[in-house]
Parts: C-alpha cells; structure tokens; sequence
C-alpha cells in the first residue's frame, strides 16, 4: 500500500480556497482547478516505490490483477480527481470507443502535433465519467426537449434569440437541436457577441432560473456558448449526489467541489465557454442530438456498509464509505487496484492515517482494512475497476 503524492493542476477556471480548505493548509492565491490521483502520464501520482506509472509499467500484473490487466492491458485504467470550480469550465462533449479509435487514428496519420492546440484526440481512449458532489455543486448535463429550451429562451424577450426559437419549434427532436446548435456555432462573431451581451443583459434583469447563465456570460463574453448553454439541463447537485456522463453528452461544471472519476483519456471537443479550439464539424459528428434526464445518481448502499455509485462502464467503479465513530473495520481486500481518498475526519488504512484530501493506492491483492482514524468518524471515497 502506498500513500500518494499528488499534482494540483493550476487551470485558470480553479476555485482559490476549496482545495486548500479541504487539505487544511493556507491558499496561495492561486486557482488549485483539479488534484490528479493515478497513474496519468500527464501527471502521476507519486509512491514510496516512485511515479505510479512506473512502479504499474514494471510489474503490471502484481499491480494490476491478472483479470484487470488482461482486460485493460497494463495500464490503470481510471483516472481519480478532486476537482474545484471557482467558475464555469468548457462547455464540452467526449466520443465513444469507436469515435477515439477513428479520431486518434485520423490524427496520427495526418501527422497533427499530439500537443497542437487544434488537435482534438489525444488518445484512442473514450472518456465517460461520474462526478460526485462534495458541496453544493452546478452544472449543465444533456439537451433539454426542444419545446422546453424554446420557452426558456423566448423567456428572454431577445428579439435576436427568435430564429433559435423558431428552429426549435419547427423540427423533430434530434433535427431541432442539430440546427440551433450548429446556428449558434456558426454564427457570426460580431453578431453573436451582440445577441449574447442583449442576452447576458436579459438574463441578469430577470434573474432567477436565468441567472446562472448571466453569470456564465459573466466569465465568457460573447461567447456563443452562452446561448447553447441554455439548450442544456441546469442541475444542482447536494453533497452526495452525482451525474454520470456518457459518450456524446455536452455538459459544463459550473461551481462547487467535486470528487471526479474517469477513463484513462485527455479527448474533449469543446463547443464554447472557451478560447480553445472548437470544431464544429467534428463536435456534430459526436455529440448526441436527444433530450435526456440529467439522472441524478445517489448511492446504493450495501450490506456491508458500502455505497455505491452505479454506472455502465467496466473502466471505474465509485463507492463510498462513511465511518461512524467506534465502527467496527471494514476490509476492501480486492484482486483489483484501488485508489482511497478520504474527504472527511480521519481514515486508517492499513498503517496508513489518511487526512482529509489524502489518498493511497492499493495493489491488487493487497490487505486494505479501514476504520475511523483514532476511533473518531471519516469519510472515503473507493475508486477500483470491475473485472
């Protein structure tokens, strides 16, 4: 078992306070957007034995499991985060297995830079995630009806905002939402900075169910995603709940601090609230065009005590363990790997004491019995695989 040493990553949209709060030590001023733990290129978590992609690469089957290597190849397939939103983060969209496959591989053989700012696949790998509330937490997750959007954004009284309306008004389901969309990435600059500034300016008048979006054109203006944002679900997660996002689905993190999950993969198409890239051709071929419930997830709980986050894929699975003061100990012995974060009180794990924001890996196989630290309460997040 190993205590890890992990990366905050500095991105400019980053909360000041909510990490630092969280680990106990004083801000420095800067925005702390997301602590990685795992086994990342881009970022590894650090060990006792050395980057925990190394010590994985040199022996993956101890590390691994033999069932999870054979299924995922020699790699730790999930990647765990802390991440805290100081202000709304890209409006953006991941592809399925099959659309990273062709992407990546179209990429390479055209010979674009892995780090070219207009790349969009930087792996082969989809990049469905979960996201679990630590505190209050907003977001946008998956396209509203059509008829809904269309009266959320007549609501404005934006004579500009009217042809959206009409389009969405006018077609079926998935044709409605393809067209506003497209419109409203391909309109142009100077005139969809106008519309956005009449709406940024409607929407803070009226506040609200629109003020979330002011607020959004707040950090972003002129951006068109400020008017595709409205075609979104607008969800308010408590401390517990979650969201799952699959292939295809657009959503945006808006405020609050998160515990983060995801496959192993950097692939994001982006369709606005950012002044990175933004293919629009290839974003359309991805995105899914179909309303959805935004399915707030809150966990299922087991005899045992654990409570799990359920979702689809095989890459991660999520639970957590919320420990009464004088509980007896849990084992989590698992022939998968783990990663443990505790996110309150105080967790022994093995021999290991874990504070709040502090986590270990846990070979394959290897004993992990957790407990209150002190006999006091705590709470801790399990990241694994299923296998």
């Amino acid at each position: 078992m190993d205590r890890l040493a992990n990366t905050v990553r500095p991105y400019a949209w980053g909360s000041t306070t909510a990490i630092p709060e969280l680990l106990g030590v004083a801000p420095s001023g800067e925005p702390q957007a997301e602590m990685w733990m795992g086994a990342h290129p881009g970022a590894p978590s650090v060990t006792g034995r050395g980057p925990l992609n190394r010590v994985i690469d040199a022996d993956p089957v101890r590390e691994l499991g033999a069932a999870a290597a054979e299924k995922f190849g020699p790699r730790l397939p999930f990647l765990l985060k802390l991440l805290a939103a100081g202000a709304p983060l890209s409006l953006q969209v991941h592809p399925d297995l099959a659309q990273a496959k062709e992407g990546f591989a179209a990429e390479e053989s055209a010979g674009v830079p892995i780090d070219a700012p207009h790349r969009n696949y930087k792996d082969a790998n989809h990049k469905p995630e979960l996201v679990c509330a630590l505190t209050p937490f907003d977001g946008l997750c998956g396209f509203r009806p059509p008829v809904e959007a269309a009266d959320f954004i007549a609501g404005l009284n934006v004579d500009s905002l009217k042809p959206y309306v009409d389009l969405l008004h006018a077609h079926p389901e998935e044709a409605a939402l393809r067209e506003v969309l497209t419109a409203v990435l391909s309109a142009d600059p100077e005139e969809m900075a106008a519309t956005v500034a009449e709406t940024a300016a409607a929407a803070e008048h009226l506040g609200g169910a629109y003020a979330p979006y002011a607020s959004i054109a707040h950090h972003f203006p002129g951006d068109p995603g400020v008017i595709a944002a409205m075609l979104l679900n607008y969800v308010q997660l408590q401390p517990g709940e979650a969201l799952f996002l699959g292939a295809g689905v657009p959503h945006a993190y808006l405020n609050g601090l998160a515990v983060e999950i995801m496959a192993n993969s950097d692939n994001v198409l982006r369709c606005g609230l950012t002044p990175k890239h933004v293919d629009v051709p290839e974003l359309l071929r991805v995105v899914r065009f179909e309303a959805t419930d935004p399915g707030v997830l809150r966990p299922e709980a087991s005899p045992s005590g654990e409570e799990v986050y359920d979702t689809p894929i095989d890459e991660f699975r999520l639970s957590r363990h919320v420990l009464a003061p004088g509980a007896a100990p849990r084992d989590l012995t698992a022939a998968t790997p783990q990663i443990l974060l505790c996110t309150a009180g105080g967790v022994a794990v093995g021999d290991l004491t874990l504070a709040p924001g502090e986590s270990a890996f846990v070979p394959a196989g290897d004993k992990a019995e957790i407990s209150g630290a002190d006999g006091g309460s705590g709470t801790l997040f399990r990241a694994t695989v299923v296998v």
